[in-house]
This record gives C-alpha cells, structure tokens and sequence, in this order.
C-alpha cells in the first residue's frame, strides 16, 4: 500500500461521522442501503453522500448501485491492509 493511499485512508477515517458510518456498515455484515445510513444520523442528506464519497474514494467502502439506490459494504482487503500497516508501527 502507497503512502498517498495511506495518507487518503487516513484523512477519511478523521471525521467521527465517517467513523460512525463505517461502523453501522461493517456491523449489517451485508449491503447497507444508502437510504438506511441516512436514516440512521441526523444530517442533510447531500453531507452523508460527501461523507459516503470520502470513505468510498479511500477504498474503504465497495459501491454498488441498485436501481435508482446505492448500497455500501466495507472493503475488508483494504481495511486489512491499512491496519497491518499501522501494526508495522508497534513492532
């Protein structure tokens, strides 16, 4: 994994929202609908889809429209990535 990757994973984890997102995802173990996250926190609907977008554009999240929708899951492999690169660190 390149630096600047690293540098985009880590800038769209920094925002407690993109946290939280990334938690009700990872929890459904399956697609979640966008229209589900968006239920799930009160914000504008056009600040989850830039939080969605920051989080997707990381790799983080695998896209996938369904219809008129769109549905999230996280992307483990570059999830896993990302962390044995912070494990690098304390060893």
């Amino acid at each position: 994994m390149d630096l600047k990757k690293i540098e985009r994973i880590s800038k769209a984890l920094g925002d407690p929202y993109r946290l939280k997102i990334m938690e009700a995802i990872n929890k459904e173990q399956t697609w979640l609908q966008c229209s589900t996250i968006l239920e799930m926190f009160n914000l504008a609907q056009s600040t989850v889809s830039h939080h969605l977008k920051q989080l997707s554009d990381a790799d983080l999240l695998i896209t996938e429209k369904d219809g008129r929708n769109t549905k999230y899951i996280v992307n483990k492999d570059v999830f896993s990535s990302y962390i044995d690169y912070l494990n690098s660190f304390k060893e």
